[in-house]
């Protein structure tokens, strides 16, 4: 089965992405796993502070998920694999392309002007080659009607 790794953050253009990941799959009875990234916590002195906050950042990224993917997966008729992890987000990103060989595509979400954004940066450059699966960049200036059609 296809798996269309969508990582998401809380801007415009990873909810895009993620329309168009999900879209991609229903068309090709494939499956959406997304992806939520959070950041490592500073070091604090106290570990019950730092595990509290841990946790409000990990529900925080659990709630995003939940809001993007609710109604987007209902029209699509899929349920998605939702998965959150800490840590530097290309090296996360990385360890779960060479964990899961089913991952068909990597979405990606570029910014609609300036800068496409760190992993489209990164995953789209230099080492693009190396990847073991294709990297689908979507425009963040497309509307959802526009991802409908291309997708």
């Amino acid at each position: 089965m296809r798996t269309y790794l969508a990582v998401i953050d809380d801007t415009e253009e990873a909810e895009i992405a993620l329309r168009f990941a999900a879209r991609r799959a229903a068309k090709t009875g494939g499956t959406v796993l997304v992806l939520a990234l959070i950041e490592p916590a500073e070091f604090v002195t106290w570990g019950g502070v730092q595990a509290t906050m841990e946790d409000e950042a990990r529900q925080r990224a659990e709630g995003l998920v939940a809001r993007v993917s609710g109604s987007l997966f209902d029209e699509a008729g899929i349920r998605p694999s939702i998965l959150v992890r800490q840590g530097d987000a290309v090296h996360v990103v990385r360890e779960l392309l060479s964990e899961n060989d089913g991952i068909a595509a990597l979405v990606l979400g570029a910014c609609a002007s300036g800068s496409p954004g760190p992993l489209v940066s990164h995953f789209a450059g230099a080492d693009a080659g190396k990847l073991p699966c294709p990297v689908m960049v979507i425009p963040g200036s497309l509307t959802p009607e526009a991802v409908d059609r291309l997708s």
